[in-house]
């Protein structure tokens, strides 16, 4: 069984660049505090990092 991350938006998105705003939507994430599942691939690990500090992330 794939490992999974449990991925949870905690900053806003405004002020930041169009990329990082975006790669938020592309998580699935629509709502402040909102938590999504996805799994743990090398492609979900690159968004997650590149908004590392707009989101928490923990293993679900």
């Amino acid at each position: 069984m794939a490992n999974k991350l449990s991925v949870t938006w905690k900053v806003s998105g405004i002020g930041y660049k169009r990329d990082q705003r975006r790669t938020i939507e592309a998580l699935g994430l629509r709502k402040l505090n909102q938590t999504v599942v996805h799994d743990d691939t090398p492609s979900i690990r690159g968004m997650v990092f590149k908004v590392r500090h707009l989101v928490e992330v923990s293993e679900a």
